[in-house]
């Protein structure tokens, strides 16, 4: 119903079928930022995974802390940089995604080995060979050895899709107004107020 109220008063929507909403966003922020019409494009979402499509034009807001990340605040977050939030994520999990990561593994353990070796498969099998200093690097490298692909599938999950369908240029994004379908979606909300109200909207910002 949200989406067909929101359809009605003549907003984009993105309907994922085969993708995740979070893949919606950054298709739709990458084709935003490559218009040299648009000075800034904010992804308003404090989700992990999101952050790896910050950077150049792109942000992420979190608007209930008020609190606007571009590369070098999730590098300073996570501990780094926003190429990397996929495999760090592979490696401590995310919890809003459903996937807990590998054994061990915390914040300032993955953040310390990807901020030296940028992917889980340039980091060495054995801790013999990491040259940072991790506390029980060699139980954390023998649970990478033993759970790797789990790790490669939870870096898969976190990995933000771009090639979601959602528009060929921001033009198609520009509110114009509710479409006429508006009058039976409110009649069905008992909200009779509502067309009138987007018709004034629409009529101010024109």
């Amino acid at each position: 119903l949200v989406e067909e109220l929101l359809d009605a008063l003549g907003f984009v929507v993105f309907p994922m079928v085969e993708y995740e909403a979070d893949d919606a966003l950054g298709a739709a922020a990458q084709i935003a930022a490559a218009d040299e019409r648009v000075e800034r494009v904010l992804i308003c979402t404090p989700d992990k995974d999101l952050g790896q499509c910050v950077g150049g034009k792109v942000f992420q807001l979190d608007r209930r802390k008020g609190q606007l990340s571009g590369v070098d605040e999730v590098a300073e977050k996570f501990g780094v940089p926003p190429s990397a939030i996929a495999d760090y994520l592979g490696l401590v999990g995310d919890t809003a995604d459903g996937f807990p990561g590998l054994p061990g593994w915390g914040a300032k353990s993955a953040a310390t080995v990807l901020a030296r070796y940028g992917r889980l498969e340039d980091i060495p099998v054995s801790a013999a060979d990491w040259d940072v200093t991790v506390r029980g690097a060699a139980k954390l490298a023998a649970t990478l050895q033993e759970q790797y692909d789990d790790a490669l599938l939870f870096r898969l999950i976190a990995t933000i899709n771009t090639d979601a369908p959602t528009i060929a240029n921001v033009d198609e994004l520009r509110w114009t107004g509710p479409k006429p379908e508006l009058a039976e979606v409110a009649r069905r909300l008992d909200a009779p107020l509502l067309i009138d109200r987007a018709e004034k909207l629409a009529a101010a910002r024109a």
